[in-house]
């Protein structure tokens, strides 16, 4: 229990006012939170060195506000917000490419390279509609006969333009001073490179749109680009695969019911702080209403604006999630267990032994997918499952 003589030092923050209320973080953290003006002056009391006792009273003298503020300085300590007392949030993780300084990228957020960015996309759209047959088919990826070649084919050029994707998150992020990192996750039965720039949320809404559409900008950009080089030089397939894997990055980010890069568009100028959160919140509670349980309603208590946005969301996040799933087990569950059966036949080929070495390859690509798949989600799920498994134990 903090003693109201306390003197309370507080790591680093940094602030920006969201209308009637401020967003704190830390600028290397992945925690924030909005709090109104009697929070933020009592940050700015316990900064200059009040102790606790003295921040409420001066706040009380100020606002009129009966804030308790050792329950508040507590709730700091429990986001990781304080040096010493009661600092218990799990440092953040080293950024990705830590040399990688502001000063190197700043050129990033110049409104300035929007015009080439966009030149280049305007110039192949137009090659594109005046030379249709600039745009390849699906029937490009299959160049080859070997599927060992076809898959290590796709498998570069889909890591290098994901390469390109998040390094411009992290480019622009870095530029605002927010350090970011690069890390595998999935997003239902997708396994999915993220950059983690939650530090974003305290700069101003255009750098933080520049960096949530940075990375969908780069894969307009490589797009264009390989249907220009087509139109010049003709067809060949690493540029159908470029176009083609860009035009698939591109549209996968507009499937905003799960946490994509138009989903963070939407959610800031929705004005909600956790869309998905918040959404999935008031799912559950529409289930247990279903199921006669109570349970108090999770919008309750924000703005009538932001409520109308959740609902909104939230039936499409139900409607997208379970279109996501049923795709799942329809199409992309039969193609993966037919293209194991072939390889596992294909071992078993005693004339060609070209084609065993192909059906390995193919198994091995396969089943390495599927363990990096459940090891990130494992990553980030295992911890809620454990919970879950010591709670029912426990009972």
């Amino acid at each position: 229990m903090l003693a109201e003589a306390t003197v309370v030092r507080l790591r680093e923050l940094a602030f920006r006012q969201d209308g009637s209320q401020w967003i704190v973080g830390r600028p290397d953290g992945d925690e924030f939170v909005a709090v109104p003006y009697e929070g933020m002056r009592a940050i700015e009391l316990l900064s200059a060195g009040a102790t606790v006792e003295e921040a409420e009273r001066r706040l009380r003298a100020e606002t009129g506000a009966d804030l308790d503020v050792g329950d508040f300085v507590r709730a700091l300590g429990e986001l990781g917000f304080l040096n010493e007392p009661g600092g218990t949030a799990a440092p953040a993780g080293p950024p990705t490419l830590p040399r990688l300084r502001p000063r190197h990228v700043r050129w990033t957020l110049h409104p300035l390279l929007h015009l080439p960015v966009a030149g280049l996309v305007a110039a192949g759209i137009t090659a594109a509609v005046v030379r249709p047959e600039t745009l390849p088919g699906w029937r490009d990826l299959l160049w080859s006969e070997r599927g060992t070649l076809v898959l290590a084919s796709q498998i570069a050029v889909g890591w290098g333009l994901i390469f390109l994707h998040e390094m411009a998150h992290l480019s622009t992020a870095r530029a605002a001073g927010v350090p970011g990192r690069i890390r595998l996750g999935t997003r239902l039965q997708f396994l999915a490179v993220q950059t983690e720039v939650s530090g974003v949320w305290l700069a101003g809404r255009r750098v933080r749109l520049t960096v949530y559409l940075a990375g969908m900008a780069t894969d307009a950009a490589a797009c264009a680009a390989a249907l220009l080089l087509t139109a010049a030089v003709g067809r060949h397939p690493a540029l159908s695969m470029v176009a083609l894997t860009s035009l698939g990055m591109l549209a996968r980010q507009f499937l905003v019911f799960m946490r994509t890069d138009v989903y963070f568009l939407l959610q800031d100028l929705s004005g909600c702080r956790n869309m998905y959160g918040d959404a999935s919140a008031y799912v559950r509670h529409l289930a247990l209403r279903l199921l006669r349980r109570p349970s108090p309603d999770p919008l309750a208590r924000l703005p009538r604006k932001e409520r109308r946005a959740l609902r909104a969301y939230a039936l499409l996040l139900v409607a997208g999630t379970a279109a996501c799933l049923g795709v799942a087990f329809a199409v992309t569950a039969p193609a993966t267990l037919t293209l194991l059966d072939r390889a596992v036949r294909g071992l078993a080929d005693p004339v060609d032994p070209v084609a065993r070495l192909d059906a390995a390859a193919v198994l091995l690509s396969a089943v390495a997918f599927q363990a990096i798949w459940a090891r990130a989600w494992w990553r980030r799920h295992g911890p809620r499952v454990r919970r879950a498994l010591r709670t029912r134990l426990g009972r």
